[in-house]
């Protein structure tokens, strides 16, 4: 069995500004950076983590970059764990939304080009399940809010807002995938918590 914490890259440049990312590639914000720098230091006091796999997306490449680095562990990257494409949305704050698609966001009509749950679904656990294939141990697997509500919507929980720096753990088997807890790398007394709620 392969246990696999998917978690949320740093707060980039965008997710500060309110706007959709979806698969553009905005860096860490300067805040971003000291998050991942804390969520290393956690890692390395209180998970065992063997490898890290990362999105292509440069927000969450830094992010793997920072932990890899305190943690003297292998960095893999992986474009299947990017984001979600936003389509329309891209680069949109909610009250851009709002003006060009009225009622779309409480309505859950997405724009043209915007990738569902079940295309996410399969390409994200497609890689998933290699990652496990190839490193039966502890993995984190740096990724995106719009992923990791994805899993957690397929397997029944409640899709809660992820903060950045926050995830699920995942365990795989030949038997299959079993959602387990929540986990926030971050403490907030060192470091500002931030939850971007757009995807």
């Amino acid at each position: 069995m392969t246990r696999l914490l998917l978690v949320r890259h740093g707060q980039s440049t965008w997710n500060a500004e309110s706007r959709w990312q979806g698969q553009a590639d905005p860096p860490l914000s300067d805040l971003g950076e000291r998050q991942a720098a804390a969520a290393a230091e956690h890692i390395a006091s209180a998970i065992a983590i063997d490898v890290v796999w990362s999105s292509d997306l440069v927000r969450a490449q830094r992010t793997a970059e920072v932990i890899a680095g305190r943690l003297t562990v292998v960095m893999r990257v992986d474009p299947r764990l990017r984001e979600r494409n936003a389509g329309a949305w891209t680069g949109l704050t909610r009250a851009d939304i709002e003006e060009r698609y009225p009622g779309d966001l409480q309505a859950r009509r997405s724009p043209p080009g915007f990738e569902q749950d079940g295309p996410l679904f399969d390409r994200v656990e497609a890689a998933l399940r290699e990652v496990a294939g190839t490193d039966t141990a502890e993995v984190l697997v740096v990724t995106h809010g719009g992923v990791v509500r994805t899993v957690e919507r397929h397997f029944g929980a409640p899709p809660d807002p992820v903060p950045n720096l926050g995830g699920r753990w995942l365990e795989v088997s030949a038997g299959g995938m079993t959602l387990g807890d929540r986990e926030l790398l971050i403490d907030p007394d060192e470091v500002a918590v931030t939850v971007p709620r757009s995807i």
